[in-house]
């Protein structure tokens, strides 16, 4: 019997035992192969497609956490891995990522403004981030040589050109999140979404895809821009890019796109407010020009008025005077200025001594004829031949 019961406690504690590992093992992270296990079941060789196997993974500039952040990976995104160091995987750069170069180096294709061409040898690219300035963007992905081509992103910041990343420039995943799926054409870079019990295909296109797409959008909008800016200022006309700009910043499911988009959004205003500014200059310069205009005819008129009153020998009010000289037959008149200050005497001579001037009394005249000094007062004395009524 005390046999029995002890088999008893024995079978239940090792049921028990089994159950405890069973409960441990289930709590084990699933391993992700690597190309350096050596138990992987997939047979792999570079480059292969990779599955990313965790969220709001980073994409680093070089192999370590000590590299700055390039952006992030979502579970189920795919990448294409071309070698590996130590713990992490050398990845081809996604849609949307960038490099840097020095603009002192590259030189815009005339024909083609979105084109560089390198004008100098052993020229650094730079991985670019959205987190980090380009003047802090110090990780090398790779160095070009003259006479190669880059494409501009249409920003240049920093005296940097903000560029596609080029052939053989490369960014880095920890390893321990990439699952091996394949070879290289095999298999696609692009996720599919999957739905329901049935593992049916989404008729939408997944988030990375959309992402994609507006990017594409983005480099078409781009190249309009930069179209438009080739214009003479006050033929631009940036409504239509603006709105597509604004459409792709909107959307909460572009990504990059959205970020690159509301950039370049922010410089179309600008470029809109030249714009303005430029008209603006343009009609005061028009303004201007009818005034410089209006001035030399003012001046015109006046120099001709002037050369006209230069016939004159004196010029002011005529008044009436009671001195006479010593030709008594002959009416004495004197000339005043504003103030009503005597400036000279006056009388008629030759053919205007005959002529009755008492009409002008009081009225501004010139009066054409010789200026001699006047005896009698000591002021000057204007002999005059004609007499002119002036405005």
């Amino acid at each position: 019997m005390q046999a029995r019961v002890s088999l008893v406690i024995a079978i239940i504690l090792a049921g028990l035992a089994a159950c405890s590992f069973g409960q441990e093992a289930a709590k084990v992270p699933e391993k992700v192969a690597s190309p350096n296990d050596v138990n992987a079941t997939i047979a792999i060789s570079f480059p292969y497609v990779a599955e990313i196997a965790g969220d709001d993974i980073y994409i680093r500039s070089g192999p370590g956490t000590n590299y700055y952040n390039c952006g992030k990976l979502r579970r189920g995104d795919r990448i294409q891995v071309v070698s590996t160091q130590f713990s992490w995987s050398r990845i081809v750069p996604l849609p949307g990522s960038f490099s840097w170069i020095s603009n002192q180096y590259v030189s815009v294709d005339p024909n083609n403004p979105n084109v560089g061409i390198v004008t100098g040898d052993n020229v650094r690219v730079y991985a670019g981030s959205d987190f980090v300035r380009p003047i802090h963007s110090t990780t090398l992905q790779l160095k070009l040589s003259r006479g190669d081509k880059v494409k501009l992103l249409g920003e240049e910041q920093e005296n940097y050109y903000k560029i596609a990343a080029p052939a053989g420039a490369y960014l880095w995943v920890s390893s321990e999140y990439v699952k091996p799926l394949g070879p290289v054409g095999q298999l696609p870079v692009v996720v599919e979404v999957k739905v329901g019990p049935n593992d049916v295909t989404a008729a939408a296109l997944p988030k990375a895809s959309v992402e994609e797409q507006k990017l594409k959008e983005y480099y078409e909008l781009e190249k309009r821009l930069q179209a438009e800016r080739a214009k003479p200022i006050g033929q631009q006309d940036y409504a239509g890019i603006k709105k597509g700009f604004a459409a792709i910043a909107a959307n909460k499911e572009a990504g990059k796109a959205a970020r690159f988009a509301e950039f370049l959004l922010k410089q179309v205003e600008r470029f809109e407010l030249a714009g303005v500014v430029s008209k603006e200059v343009q009609l005061q310069e028009s303004q201007l020009q009818q005034t410089r205009e209006r001035i030399d005819k003012a001046r015109t008129a006046r120099l001709s008025k002037l050369e006209e009153l230069g016939k004159f020998a004196v010029i002011g009010q005529l008044k009436s005077s009671s001195i006479f000289g010593t030709e008594l037959q002959v009416r004495h008149y004197r000339i005043a200025d504003e103030s009503g200050k005597t400036i000279c005497y006056a009388f008629p001579v030759g053919q205007a001594a005959a002529a009755d001037f008492n009409k002008f009394t009081d009225r501004k005249v010139g009066l054409i004829g010789v200026l001699e000094a006047h005896p009698q007062t000591g002021k000057a004395l204007v002999k005059f031949t004609e007499l002119v009524e002036l405005k």
